[in-house]
């Protein structure tokens, strides 16, 4: 079935509400028996959108406490609002996580839980000849912000292959810009492909008649890896310990819904953008994204592990190296093997 048109305009708009930092289901309250929670207008964020949308969050938590969600387009501006004390949880992808983690005071920032494997593709011009690595070579890239998820995983590509970027002296040329910016330059043809999460892969795909070269799960080990995670203040979690194992039962609870009802889950997604938002998707881009992603709580350790590898092979992680021990928050009902919350 063909995918119904999506027009430009309208998915730039999604974008540009977010990047207000929109307050969602909030309260001028000055009750501080709350958990503010922070997560993206993206398929990959289905559990936090289906979790407040249903319900299924505010059902375990209860009366006694509130939820206050906002909703960003970038993972920085979630990081941003953690350092600044503005939200206490936040959904966002590994490279957010880690670099939260080893800049945060007393590497305060930990992952509580995983949310989303995959879902990143890399998507062709129509008009370009990109058929294997070896064909990158003189083309222009484009990928989201610079030290994003994608961008990571983009230039390690790259680095793989023998290949350099322009600013290092090499031939491919990389384009760090927004995924509405993206969708634009492949209109007009200015880029050959780009490296990008979901929905906007499908998009370019299914509207643009882009051809996906592959999806990004494909070179990770088990076809896994952790593009989306939950992270939280440390303090906040070891402060308000019923609140948080609440908060994540209904986490585990929504993974577990969502996997089993699709179709459910699409429909509360596009209502969710058009009833916040003011735009939505069509009902075959989010079918197709959602199926090239998992849904799944689990954060995937060795996969973040290794996307910092990654990062830091391309001086995203700073001079002196790092250490992500302690990384992954510790319960003692659910402990992360060889990890620490010290």
């Amino acid at each position: 079935m063909k995918t119904r048109s999506i027009i430009s305009a309208s998915i730039v708009g999604i974008i540009l509400l977010s990047v207000l930092g929109v307050t969602l289901n909030s309260s001028d309250s000055t009750d501080e028996n709350k958990i503010r929670i922070a997560y993206f207008p993206n398929i990959g964020h289905a559990i936090p959108i289906v979790g407040m949308e249903k319900g299924f969050f505010e059902a375990n938590i209860g009366e006694q406490s509130k939820i206050e969600t906002r909703v960003f387009d970038s993972g920085p501006q979630a990081i941003e609002s953690l350092f600044a004390n503005s939200v206490d949880l936040a959904y966002v992808g590994p490279g957010p996580a880690i670099n939260g983690f080893l800049n945060s005071e007393n590497h305060n920032v930990k992952i509580l839980a995983g949310a989303a494997s995959g879902g990143a593709s890399f998507i062709v011009h129509p008009e370009s000849e990109i058929n294997t690595a070896s064909d990158f070579a003189g083309k222009k890239i484009a990928a989201p912000q610079i030290g994003n998820t994608q961008d990571v995983s983009l230039r390690h590509y790259l680095s793989e292959h023998g290949l350099k970027t322009a600013d290092k002296g090499g031939s491919v040329i990389v384009y760090n810009i927004p995924n509405p910016d993206i969708y634009t330059l492949f209109v007009k043809g200015d880029i050959d492909g780009a490296w990008v999460a979901e929905p906007w892969a499908t998009i370019l795909e299914t509207e643009l008649n882009g051809k996906r070269l592959f999806q990004e799960e494909e070179l990770w080990t088990n076809g896994e890896f952790a593009s989306v995670l939950l992270i939280a203040n440390a303090n906040f979690v070891e402060k308000n310990p019923t609140l948080i194992t609440n908060l994540l039962d209904s986490h585990h609870e929504t993974a577990i819904w969502i996997n089993q009802n699709p179709v459910e889950t699409r429909d509360i997604f596009n209502a969710f953008l058009n009833s916040h938002l003011g735009q939505s998707l069509s009902d075959d881009v989010v079918d197709i994204a959602l199926s090239n992603l998992v849904i799944t709580a689990d954060p995937l350790p060795e996969s973040v592990h290794t996307f910092a590898e990654k990062a830091d092979a391309l001086g995203y992680l700073g001079r002196n190296g790092y250490d992500l021990s302690g990384i992954f928050y510790l319960f003692d009902t659910n402990p992360i093997e060889g990890e620490s919350n010290t």
